[in-house]
C-alpha cells in the first residue's frame, strides 16, 4: 500500500463525450470481448460507482511551466478520468463490483479475458500514483532515508538521475519508468501501457508516465526534455520517502 496523500479538489473539468452527449467510453484495442459485448458498454447499462476520480494533490496550474494546465485539464481531466469511468461500467454486476482498486487489479492480471478490467484498473492507479510522485517546487536531489538508498543502489544521485532518464527515454511507445523497492533495494524498471509494479512483487516509490498524452501539448515529440524536467523540478521525494517507509 502506498503512502496515503491528502489532496486539494483541482477546479472541475469535464468529462468526454459524445455526439449524443453520454460519456464516451474507451475500449482498448487489445480488449478481447466480442465486439457485441463491448458495444454493450456504450447503452445504458447499470455501473457501479464505487471507484471515484480521486483528487489532484496541486492545483491545476500548479505544476507550470513543466506541466501546463491545459495538459493536466486533457490528462487528468480526461484520461484519467475515462479509466475510472471504463473500469466502474466494467465490473458492474460482477464479483468485482465493490471490490478495492488493488484486489481488482491482482484479481485480473495475467488473464486474458479480464485484459479491458485490468488495463482500466491499473491505468487508474498508476495514475494516481504519478499525480502523487510530483509536486510544486520538487525535484533535485532528494532527502531523508530515499538518498543512501540510492547511493547505495546506484552509486550517486547523478548516475541515479541518469539511469531513471535512461528507463523513460527507451520504453518504446506507451509506458511508465518507476522507482521501486525490492527486497532492501531500490532499483530502476520500466512497464509498458498499463503494466504496473504491483503485480510484479515490487513496491513502487516514484513513477514517471511517458504515454504521449502525459506531455504531447507541452513537448510534442520532445519526451527526453519533459523527463529532464520533471526529474530535476517535480518528483516527490517526500512521497518517495513514505512509500521507503512502508516497504519493509
Amino acid at each position: 500500500m502506498v503512502a496515503s496523500i491528502r489532496a486539494r479538489p483541482p477546479e472541475a473539468v469535464a468529462g468526454s463525450r459524445s455526439p449524443t452527449g453520454r460519456e464516451a467510453v474507451i475500449i482498448p484495442h487489445s480488449d478481447p470481448r466480442p465486439p457485441r459485448l463491448a458495444a454493450a458498454l456504450q447503452e445504458d447499462v447499470p455501473v457501479s460507482h464505487h471507484i471515484e476520480l480521486p483528487p489532484l494533490p496541486f492545483a491545476m496550474d500548479a505544476l507550470a511551466p513543466v506541466i501546463s494546465s491545459e495538459t493536466l485539464s486533457f490528462h487528468y481531466g480526461k484520461h484519467h478520468k475515462a479509466y475510472v469511468d471504463n473500469l466502474n461500467k466494467l465490473v458492474a454486476g460482477t464479483d468485482l463490483e465493490h471490490a478495492p482498486l488493488e484486489k481488482i487489479i491482482a484479481a485480473v492480471a495475467g488473464h486474458a479475458d479480464k485484459v479491458g478490467v485490468f488495463n482500466n484498473a491499473a491505468q487508474t492507479w498508476n495514475h494516481t500514483f504519478f499525480w502523487n510522485s510530483l509536486k510544486p517546487g520538487g525535484g533535485g536531489a532528494p532527502t531523508g532515508a530515499v538518498l543512501p538508498a540510492i547511493n547505495a543502489a546506484f552509486g550517486s544521485y547523478d548516475n541515479f538521475k541518469k539511469e531513471f532518464s535512461n528507463a523513460a527515454m527507451t520504453q518504446f511507445g506507451s509506458g511508465w519508468a518507476w522507482l521501486v523497492a525490492e527486497r532492501g533495494a531500490l532499483r530502476i524498471m520500466k512497464t509498458p501501457n498499463a503494466d504496473t509494479p504491483l503485480t510484479t512483487g515490487q513496491t513502487p516509490l516514484l513513477t514517471i508516465d511517458v504515454w504521449e498524452h502525459a506531455y504531447y501539448l507541452d513537448y510534442q515529440n520532445r519526451r527526453a526534455d519533459f523527463v529532464a524536467a520533471v526529474i530535476d523540478k517535480l518528483l516527490n521525494w517526500e512521497f518517495a520517502n513514505a512509500n521507503l517507509a512502508r516497504s519493509g
